[in-house]
């Protein structure tokens, strides 16, 4: 919360700064606008007062003063308007791209924390595990309880790190790999097995039998399949059952994730997707992550030129669909 009324409060000074400045600068060009008119109407005056009543060319002379004096006008106004839209350009990009920065700023000190919350838990509780063995003698059934307990905390900090790591690399299209064919009815039901040896209590209704090839990236579709299975996993009720499906239609293959959870707001649907982006105060919530999960599914499905979409499961939660053109 601290960090949060500490962007808030760096935030307001900012902008309190901008628009003192931008309010000067659009002043001092009003200002050197009237001077600059009032400069030329003065050398207009000094011109007229140095032509003679009795100059033949009188009437040539003042019109030729008149047409000076206006060019002035319409070189000033012109001028003006072009440097003041040009400023006001320049000062709407920065005053954007500092909001911009201010945010992901923010979203980085959130993401801080929450992989550092993430890492100390298993850390702790695989030092926690290993010197029970070396202090307590304890029969077999216990030490392969905690060995397998151990082996579950050490495979958590491994998808963390990769979830890392390959949210790096995608973001900055620096993951290099050869797309193959691959059954992405199988690898979904790999990472149904995978997903049930993690939470062995929970239930999946899977509709995955049908073989449907796409090229790509197995291990790319499998770290996609696990975020979204996690992601339904957090945000719904360990009683209320996810439904996986893989199926084809004419035009693409499909897959599909759907909880029965709170659900997504319509005007947040997009936002999950950005990097480090989570719902609700850091300090506050009780969901584990990092924001990176449906980040790293966007970027997966970009990979494979898929789109990945949230709609409203019936009666209650959110449905995922990634869906891939038939090529």
């Amino acid at each position: 919360m601290k960090i949060n009324q500490f962007s808030f409060n760096k935030l307001k000074f900012v902008n309190s700064i901008y628009w003192i400045f931008l309010t000067y600068m659009v002043a001092a060009f009003i200002w050197w606008y009237v001077s600059l008119e009032k400069q030329n109407s003065e050398i207009a005056n000094i011109k007229f007062q140095s032509i003679s009543l009795n100059d033949p060319a009188l009437y040539a002379k003042v019109k030729s003063i008149e047409a000076f004096e206006l060019r002035k006008s319409k070189q000033y106004i012109g001028e003006g308007l072009t440097f003041l839209f040009l400023f006001l350009w320049g000062a709407i990009y920065v005053y954007r791209s500092l909001l911009k920065q201010l945010k992901y700023s923010n979203q980085q000190q959130n993401f801080m924390m929450a992989v550092t919350h993430e890492l100390k838990t298993p850390i702790a509780v695989t030092q926690l595990n290993i010197e029970t063995l070396l202090k307590r003698d304890l029969d077999h059934a216990q030490q392969k309880k905690l060995i397998e307990n151990t082996l579950k905390e050490t495979k958590r900090l491994d998808t963390l790190c990769n979830n890392i790591l390959l949210a790096s690399q995608l973001d900055m299209g620096k993951y290099e790999s050869e797309k193959q064919v691959i059954d992405i009815a199988n690898i979904a039901q790999q990472a149904i097995v995978s997903f049930k040896e993690r939470y062995p209590d929970r239930i999946i209704n899977s509709d995955c039998n049908d073989t449907v090839f796409i090229q790509g990236e197995p291990l790319l579709i499998h770290l996609l399949l696990n975020n979204l299975l996690d992601n339904a996993h957090k945000y719904s009720n360990i009683l209320q059952p996810i439904s996986l499906r893989v199926y084809s239609n004419a035009l693409s293959h499909i897959l599909e994730v759907a909880d029965q959870g709170e659900g997504i707001p319509e005007n947040e649907r997009e936002k999950v997707f950005e990097k480090f982006y989570r719902r609700g105060e850091e300090s506050t919530r009780t969901t584990k992550g990092t924001g990176l999960g449906l980040f790293l599914c966007k970027k997966i499905a970009d990979f494979h030129d898929a789109t990945i979409i949230i709609s409203d499961q019936v009666p209650a939660g959110s449905v995922f669909t990634i869906t891939f053109p038939i090529r």
